[in-house]
């Protein structure tokens, strides 16, 4: 049975440092209060950026700190290709779906695209921080409850002009940006996926503007498909990164 997880963003010091490890804060608060967790038990700790520590609970110190010791620890390597993937900004209930769902199959990164179709607006700073702080959200629950040593990174809102530089700036790298469409010529097992860094391109439920599908062709996407279905904009990153997982070492 795989451990429970929590994040520790300074466990990479607090290792360094030697001595006991502490859990405080909301995670430990989640731990000692909702979880119940117990001194004995065995947790495992991750600092959501690749280093990780199996941990035993010595004491309880009030209701959000817990001291630990190391039992065994490690540094996660980073998968190959990195797949980040550009999700177009779904409606408010599906929003937070495609995160959560992406996050399990294995996203290491998230573009949010403010696209023309998109029914969600994330205008005004106070939008675009709740936006970004419930994706942020969702990643770091779907990667504790995965059991992911990496948590997913959220950039900030991107137009579709800054989606094209971001594209261009890919391919100047060596990666490939791949542009999920149902009606495209070329499937997904036929891209060459022996490269760093991978972009997917998710448009939204109203489907890629013509304009935009140019403009980001243009930037050097190439149109792939998934499958014969139309898949909903939530869970196409998922199939995706599951197509990926088995086409290349990341699985």
């Amino acid at each position: 049975m795989s451990l429970a997880t929590y994040c520790v963003e300074d466990l990479a010091e607090q290792l360094a440092a030697g001595g006991s490890l502490r859990l405080r804060g909301p995670e430990g608060r989640h731990a000692i209060t909702v979880k119940r967790v117990r001194e004995g038990e065995e947790i495992m700790l991750i600092s959501g950026t690749g280093t990780w520590a199996r941990a035993r609970v010595d004491s309880l110190l009030g209701k959000e700190e817990a001291l630990l010791s190391a039992l065994d620890h490690g540094e996660a390597p980073e998968p190959r290709p990195r797949v980040t993937v550009a999700q177009a900004l779904p409606k408010s209930e599906r929003s937070e779906l495609a995160i959560d769902l992406g996050t399990q199959a294995g996203a290491d990164a998230f573009l949010p695209w403010q696209a023309e179709h998109c029914v969600a607006k994330w205008s005004g700073a106070k939008k675009v921080e709740r936006g970004l702080s419930k994706w942020r959200h969702a990643a770091l629950a779907a990667a504790k409850q995965s059991r992911r040593l990496r948590v997913p990174t959220i950039s900030d809102v991107h137009s579709t002009a800054q989606l094209v530089e971001a594209i261009r700036d890919l391919r100047s790298r060596g990666g490939v940006a791949l542009l999920l469409e149902g009606d495209a010529g070329q499937p997904i097992a036929e891209c060459d996926l022996d490269v760093p860094e991978v972009l997917l391109v998710v448009g939204p439920e109203g489907g890629i503007s013509p304009a935009e599908r140019a403009e980001l062709g243009a930037a050097g996407a190439q149109e792939v498909r998934l499958g014969p279905e139309v898949l909903r904009t939530a869970s196409a990153s998922m199939v995706a990164l599951a197509a990926i997982g088995v086409l290349t070492q990341r699985w």
